[in-house]
């Protein structure tokens, strides 16, 4: 299920009704039941996610990643196939009291259920709209988060940050699979290594234009929270540069080092929340 990733998601949410409310971390039990419901569901249907990709993958990871469990032979198919039926379900039933309370929290769950499955099914396969459709999920979770505080479109710029940042790193990521991906058409593949760095610079480049966007929005950028935001950002900005400078060398690192930007960029817009 890739705990790591569980734990961004988990914090992605919370972070984003934090951010959304934006009265720091004095808020009614209700509402921290409320946020932890929506982290939990949306930790589960990321879970999910994680074990279907490993199931549709199994031919490409004995050459990309022989250390997942379903190419050591650590778990079986068959248990595999029940988890990802028992994790959407549990994902999908822990958000109803939320739902309940937020409508808008069920129309963005089912459309990310959908487009998970989508991705994993059919959209993968497809090279760049995959990545597309990754860096919309990450988005998502941060929107997800909102919508549970009541405050989606106040998120939607942490939404896009991370959408863009995701893209990136997902074309840096086909880069380094290139030589081991099996039945799939990826950018990298379709337009080579160059192309795709130029594509990974973009989408970095726009990740950082909209960093400034919350200072110019809703933030005081002469307030301490502004003045934090601003430190914090701009350090994962630059992070985020060094992930696609001198591309396509080391691109494992640097798929490694865009995490990090991420956990940076995740505390700074978790500051905003105290504005």
């Amino acid at each position: 299920m890739r705990v790591g990733n569980l734990g961004v998601s988990f914090a992605g949410t919370v972070v984003g009704g934090l951010a959304g409310r934006g009265t720091g971390l004095t808020a009614p039990l209700g509402f921290w039941v409320v946020i932890a419901l929506a982290a939990v569901s949306t930790s589960l249907v990321t879970a999910g996610g994680n074990v279907l990709n490993d199931l549709l993958d199994r031919e490409g990871d004995r050459t990309n990643h022989p250390d997942r469990p379903l190419v050591s032979g650590a778990i079986s198919v068959g248990t595999a196939r029940a988890l990802v039926t028992a994790l959407f379900v549990a994902g999908v039933a822990v958000a109803i009291p939320v739902v309940l309370l937020q409508p808008l929290v069920g129309v963005l769950l089912a459309i990310a259920v959908a487009s998970l499955l989508g991705y994993e099914l059919w959209l993968k396969a497809r090279g760049f709209v995959g990545n597309l459709v990754v860096g919309f999920l990450t988005g998502m979770v941060f929107l997800y988060g909102g919508a549970a505080a009541g405050q989606a479109l106040l998120v939607t710029p942490f939404a896009a940050m991370a959408f863009f940042a995701t893209l990136s790193r997902e074309v840096i990521k086909d880069m380094e699979d290139v030589a081991g991906d099996v039945g799939r058409r990826t950018l990298p593949m379709i337009r080579g290594l160059g192309f795709s760095s130029h594509v990974a610079e973009g989408a970095v480049v726009v990740a950082v234009a909209l960093s400034v966007v919350p200072l110019v929005w809703f933030v005081s950028a002469d307030s301490v929270v502004g003045i934090m935001y601003a430190a914090l950002v701009l350090a994962a900005d630059g992070i985020f540069v060094v992930t696609v400078s001198r591309l396509p060398q080391r691109l494992h690192w640097k798929q490694t080092m865009s995490k990090v930007a991420m956990t940076v960029a995740l505390v700074a817009f978790l500051v905003v929340a105290f504005r």
